[in-house]
C-alpha cells in the first residue's frame, strides 16, 4: 500500500493499523518525524514479528527541515559566495567592537552574523564572543539562553567548557541587581534559585572538565556560594528565634552544621543549637552543643550560656554611633578540619614595615567611607548589624572580588 496523503498525523494512523493487522507492506512519503516515532513504538515489534515492511519518509518532502536548511544555506554560499566578504564584514565589526568595549554594538554585530549567516566558519567562535558580549553589557538571561544553546549544538567543542563557566557566572550575577552592590543588603537574605542554578553550573564544569583552566575559579565560586546557603539558613533561624519558634530554629541551624561545616556560619549555629535547646528544655542536646562550642569556641560561651550577639558578629553600640571608627564587630575564626580551635595571637611591630602617615590618613578616610556606606545600606534594609559573612574560612565578600569575575572570550584556535 502505497500513500500519498496528508498530513499523516491526522489521517495515517488508521492506515498503518490497518496494515499491520492484515499483514500489507506500507510505504509513504511523509517528512512528519514526530509521527514516524509514534509508528515505530506502536507497531514496530508486531510488525517485524509477521515479517511486514513498513516504510515512511520516501518523498523528496521527507527530507528533515533542519538537514534541508542546512544544506540549501550550504549551496548558496558554495555557488553564490556568501561565505566571504559579508560574513567577514559582521565578525570583523564585531571585534572591532569588542576590541573598544563598545558591547553593545558588538552583540547586534553577532546576532547579524547568527541570523544571516547561521552556518559558517565563524559559527562557533561568534556564538561564544556573543556570549561575552551580553555577559559584558550584563544581558545575562541572554548570556543563559545563548550558553544552553551552545553546550546542546557543539558538546565536542575544544572551547565548551567556557559556555559552562559563563552559564554559572551569568547565573549568579542574575540574582544581584545593580542597587545592592552599594548598600548592606546581603544576597542571601534573598531569593538563592540562582545561586543554586549557579551551582550546579559550577559544579557540571569541575566534574566534566577538571582540567580546565576555568575550572579554579569555578571552585572558589562554588565556596562562596556555599557561605550564601548557609548564611541564608542561618537568617531563617534568626528570624525564628525573634517570633519564639525555637524548634523551627534549631533545625535550620542542625543543617548548617551537617552540610555547611566550612562555612563562618558554624560557630553561630552551634551558638544557635544551644540557645534554642536550652529554652526548649531539652538540656542533653544543649549540654552536647556546649561542650563542642567550650572545645572550639570558648569565647562564645560565658556561665554554660552562650552569646548569640557575639556569634553573629554584631557591631556593639559604640561602632555603631562612629560608624565603625571606633571600636571592632565580633569575630569569629572557623578552624579547618582536622585543625584545633587557638586564638590568633597580635602580629608582632616591624618598625621597617610600619606605615607612614600619609598611608594612616589614607587608610583612616577609606574606613570612614567604606562606613559609610555599609551605615546607609542598613538605612535601606533595616539591619544595623555587620555582614555575616565576615569569617577567615572560604570567605568572599562579592562575586566581583573573586578572580576573573570579568573573564574574556577564548580565541578562536
Amino acid at each position: 500500500l502505497l500513500s500519498t496523503a496528508g498530513p499523516f498525523a491526522l489521517y495515517g494512523d488508521a492506515i498503518v493499523d490497518a496494515c499491520v493487522r492484515y499483514r500489507t507492506h506500507y510505504v509513504d512519503i511523509t517528512g512528519e518525524t514526530p509521527w514516524v516515532k509514534g509508528l515505530i513504538e506502536r507497531y514496530h515489534d508486531r510488525a517485524a514479528a509477521d515479517g511486514t515492511r513498513i516504510i515512511p519518509c520516501c518523498g523528496f518532502d521527507s527530507v528533515p527541515s533542519d538537514l534541508g536548511a542546512y544544506l540549501l544555506v550550504r549551496y548558496l554560499q558554495r555557488e553564490l559566495g556568501e561565505d566571504g566578504e559579508r560574513v567577514q564584514a559582521y565578525y570583523q565589526a564585531a571585534q572591532h567592537s569588542l576590541t573598544r568595549a563598545r558591547f553593545d554594538d558588538a552583540t547586534k554585530s553577532l546576532e547579524a552574523l547568527e541570523t544571516y549567516y547561521p552556518v559558517g566558519a565563524y559559527t562557533e567562535q561568534s556564538q561564544l564572543d556573543l556570549m561575552y558580549a551580553r555577559y559584558r553589557n550584563s544581558d545575562f538571561p541572554g548570556v543563559i539562553s545563548a550558553a544552553d544553546r551552545f553546550i546542546k549544538l557543539y558538546p565536542s567543542n575544544s572551547q565548551v567548557d567556557y559556555a559552562y563557566y559563563l552559564r554559572g557566572v551569568a547565573n549568579m550575577e542574575s540574582g544581584t541587581d545593580s542597587l545592592i552592590r552599594y548598600t548592606n543588603l546581603n544576597p542571601a537574605h534573598r531569593d538563592t534559585g540562582y545561586l543554586r542554578a549557579a551551582f550546579d553550573d559550577f559544579r557540571d564544569l569541575i566534574s566534566k572538565f577538571p582540567q580546565s583552566a576555568y575550572a579554579p575559579d569555578a571552585a572558589q565560586r562554588m565556596r562562596y556560594i556555599t557561605n550564601q546557603f548557609a548564611e541564608g539558613e542561618m537568617n531563617v533561624a534568626r528570624y525564628n528565634i525573634e517570633r519564639k519558634a525555637y524548634l523551627a530554629a534549631a533545625e535550620r541551624a542542625r543543617w548548617v552544621v551537617e552540610y555547611y561545616q566550612q562555612t563562618p556560619q558554624v560557630p553561630e549555629a552551634l551558638a544557635t543549637l544551644v540557645y534554642c535547646y536550652q529554652k526548649l528544655g531539652l538540656k542533653d542536646l544543649a549540654t552536647q552543643y556546649l561542650n563542642l562550642l567550650k572545645d572550639n569556641y570558648p569565647n562564645l560561651v560565658h556561665n554554660n550560656s552562650v552569646n548569640l550577639a557575639e556569634a553573629r558578629g554584631e557591631a556593639s553600640w559604640v561602632n555603631k554611633l562612629t560608624l565603625g571608627l571606633i571600636g571592632q564587630r565580633s569575630e569569629v575564626r572557623v578552624p579547618t578540619t582536622g585543625q584545633a580551635y587557638e586564638p590568633t595571637a597580635a602580629a608582632p611591630e616591624n618598625n621597617a614595615s610600619k606605615p607612614s602617615t600619609l598611608n594612616k590618613a589614607g587608610q583612616t578616610l577609606s574606613k570612614a567611607g567604606h562606613s559609610v556606606s555599609r551605615w546607609f545600606g542598613s538605612l535601606l534594609s533595616g539591619i544595623n548589624r555587620g555582614d555575616e559573612n565576615d569569617g577567615s574560612a572560604s570567605k568572599a565578600s562579592s562575586p566581583s572580588q573573586i578572580s576573573s569575575a570579568s573573564p574574556a572570550a577564548p580565541t578562536k584556535p
